[in-house]
């Protein structure tokens, strides 16, 4: 199995609890909210929310349906930090058996935040990945991201 890992680091002007809550916690009402043409649904297939809890993610792509798996790992409310695994996906077929992101939201000097993340692509033996695709992977996820953060600075006011 080949593993590739990267790391990046993002900045928004949203206060780091706010912004916390608003990928950690709320993503599932969010993200549908926000960015429908990349997210029809997101429903919980197994658990309450916390360490364990896998979820089905449908995505709407043109006139292609997809979907994943998405496990939360770890969230930890006081350090602002959350890790989750994508653990299946019509994406994945039989090339990647997991992708993990370790995320942790830092205050930037500004009064915003900084979201730090290490990606863990992991590839199964004989598979061939081209980093075209691994950045488009990535690039899905960062369009999500300024989505949230738009909605965020449009609604100030409401409690995320």
């Amino acid at each position: 199995m080949g593993v590739f890992t990267y790391e990046n680091e993002t900045t928004s002007p949203i206060a780091p609890p706010r912004l916390f809550n608003a990928l950690a916690v709320e993503t599932d009402k969010l993200s549908a909210k926000v960015a429908p043409e990349i997210i029809k649904n997101t429903e919980i297939i197994q658990g309450d929310g916390g360490a364990g809890t896998v979820k089905k993610i449908t995505f709407q792509e043109g006139p292609k349906e997809g979907y994943m798996k998405h496990r939360i790992d770890s969230i930890d409310k006081d350090n602002l930090a959350y890790n989750y695994s994508i653990i299946e996906g019509d994406f994945m077929a039989d090339k990647i058996e997991k992708i993990s992101h370790e995320n942790k939201i830092i205050a930037s000097p500004d009064g915003g935040s900084i979201l730090k993340v290490k990606t863990t692509i992991y590839i199964i033996d004989g598979a061939d990945i081209s980093e075209d695709a691994m950045k488009a992977g990535q690039e899905k996820g960062y369009v999500l991201f300024k989505a949230i953060e738009t909605y965020l600075l449009a609604n100030p006011n409401e409690c995320i």
